[in-house]
């Protein structure tokens, strides 16, 4: 019987997350979808909600929606790719604060064609937990 050397087993790097962040999705966003974390920031909260787009969360994406605005379900159309998320301005939402906005332009393609969102979002603690309120659209 001859003794065979065993190959390295090759496997994918991993995918950074899709908010942007150079880690890879399960260490990062995944954590907060799969509820071992919560979010710290609005801008962290941000970030979870936008992968949570991206990845088709929608357990995630109610969760982490205020009770009094939050839809009865999230409807994600199959034509839509999110591409990228850019922050680019963030207020209060820290330790000391009920509540802070997000300001981002959020990048996808929908059938094929690029095009953005660009809101300025509203977040509220609600039991210690940051959840996402409301957003204004920016021309």
């Amino acid at each position: 019987m001859s003794r065979r050397t065993a190959r390295p087993v090759r496997t994918a790097r991993p995918a950074t997350c899709p908010c942007g962040r150079p880690e890879p999705y399960e260490k990062c966003c995944g954590r907060l979808h799969r509820g071992e974390a919560a979010a710290a920031t609005p801008e962290e909260l941000m970030r979870s909600r936008y992968s949570a787009f991206a990845v088709r969360d929608e357990a995630y994406l109610l969760r982490s929606w205020h009770p009094r605005t939050r839809p009865p379900r999230v409807e994600f159309d199959p034509g839509t790719r999110w591409t990228g998320l850019d922050i680019e301005d963030t207020t209060e939402g820290t330790a000391f604060h009920p509540s802070g906005t997000v300001t981002f332009l959020a990048r996808y393609t929908e059938g094929g064609r690029p095009d953005s969102l660009h809101e300025r979002s509203t977040f509220e603690r609600v039991d210690g937990a940051w959840v996402y309120v409301d957003g204004t659209f920016i021309d």
